[in-house]
This record gives C-alpha cells, structure tokens and sequence, in this order.
C-alpha cells in the first residue's frame, strides 16, 4: 500500500560498495587545487567519513558538512572534531558566505533547477574560489530504467520520477552554466565509471543503498519488499544472471575556480 512518511538512508546498506563509491569521490577531489587554510563547505555529505578525508587532503582550516539525512548524519558525528562540524539542511536551498571550496558528491541530482542552485553556491564563494560537483547519471542503465518501469505498474502517476533523468543537465550546459557564473577556469567532463560485482544481482543491493531510497515514502514495508522483488526478477531477465558482471556508471564532474 502507498504511504507518505519521510524515508531516511541506510548508512551500512549504501557503504557496502564504499570502495567503488569512493572513486568518483576522489576523482572530484583530485581535480580541488590547493588552498592554504582553506574553509570548505561539502553539500550532501552522508555519513561525513568522506567529508573527514577531504578536510585532511586540503589541509582545510575549517570544514562544514551539510545533509539532510537523520541516518547520515547520526552517522557523521563520530567524524566530527574541532575543525570539522555537521549540519542538517537541505542542498537545494543552501547559502553560505566566504568560502574558499563548495564541494558537492553524488548530491545533486535529487534536486531541482541545477542552474539556480549552482549560483546559490558560486554566491557562497569569496574570490579566487573553487566549486567541484559530481552526479550520477544514469537513468539510461538497466538498474535504473527497471526500476522506474517498475514502480509506474506498481503506482501509476503516484510513482516518483528518477531525478537523474529529470534534474542532470547535460555536461555542456554545464559548462554553459559555469561560464555565465563567471568561473574564469572550468573542467567539466563525462565519465563513465566500470565496476567489477560478483554477480548481476549484486546491482540490487548496490541500488538499494542510493536510487531505491526514493520509493520508499511511497510503500509500506511489505509493499516495498514486493517493488524489490519484482525489480530483482525483471531487471536479472534483463540482464542476465552473470559471475562476475561489469556495471558501467555514467556520473558528471565539474570543477570551476573564479579569478
């Protein structure tokens, strides 16, 4: 049966593939040049282990991790210290003031109008500051077009739409984006991330742990069981059942510094 409470992320279910989420991760980072005493603002940082590790890779003077996630964040305040704090608050909204980096990891995409929220950011940057985002998307794959066939026999117009396929622009409007922000230095690319699973059905859990998470204020328990159930069934016809199995993984990087 439908429902509409508020769902909240499973920190162990999405760090069972934290090796294979980290890559994107550090890509992004990799492409941050070095500040001194920097202050930096991660947006979306889920449980803050991540957002700890960035701190320490720039030498940070101060970091701020900010999520909306009841879970994550429970999760992120044993990563908190003296220079590192964790709030709750919702991306799409966010203003801040004075900062040397706003970064942003596999966050995005949940939210609306990309074009105004990045600008909220830019607008959080003092001169000569950076801003790196990255996202998936992915909705063409399997493990995510399944999973919104599903969902629409399940619910009809009830069944939330994939915010990859909605919300992610293309990578050149990104850049479009970028330079009508004034970013005087960018980087934007499309990437396509390949990971090696045991087997096909491990995709589910891989889903389970990010994507899925968005239909479950629209099913009581046992209705969500019975969603994943016929996802698994449809998406392993679609795919196959195979050992070991190749997930490709389409995300955008994009990296700006103002002069």
């Amino acid at each position: 049966m439908p429902r509409s409470e508020r769902s909240d992320w499973n920190p162990e279910q999405y760090n069972r593939f934290a090796s294979e989420r980290e890559q994107p991760f550090w890509d992004l980072a990799g492409l941050v040049e070095p500040v001194a005493d920097a202050t930096v603002v991660d947006l979306g940082c889920g449980d803050g282990r991540l957002t700890a590790a960035l701190h320490h890779r720039l030498g940070a003077r101060r970091t701020l991790g900010v999520d909306n996630s009841r879970a994550m964040l429970a999760a992120a305040a044993e990563h908190a210290g003296a220079d590192v704090d964790f709030e709750d608050g919702d991306i799409a909204t966010w203003e801040g003031a004075g900062l040397d980096v706003v970064f942003s990891n596999a966050a995005l995409h949940w939210v609306p109008d990309h074009a105004a929220v990045l600008a909220r950011w830019r607008a959080a940057l003092q001169a000569g500051g950076q801003l790196a985002v990255q996202m998936p998307t992915n909705a063409s794959h399997a493990s995510h077009r399944v999973a919104s066939e599903v969902a629409t026999d399940l619910l009809g117009q009830d069944a939330p739409p994939d915010p990859a396929a909605h919300n992610v622009l293309l990578p050149e409007h990104y850049a479009e984006v970028l330079d009508g922000l004034g970013f005087a230095r960018q980087h934007v690319r499309l990437q396509v991330y390949v990971h090696h699973l045991q087997h096909s059905a491990d995709v589910v859990e891989w889903v389970r742990g990010t994507t899925l998470n968005r239909f479950k204020p629209v099913f009581d328990s046992d209705g969500y069981e019975e969603f994943v159930n016929e996802y698994r069934r449809r998406l392993l016809a679609e795919i196959g059942e195979r050992a070991p199995y190749l997930y490709t993984f389409k995300r955008v990087l994009l990296w700006g510094r103002l002069e």
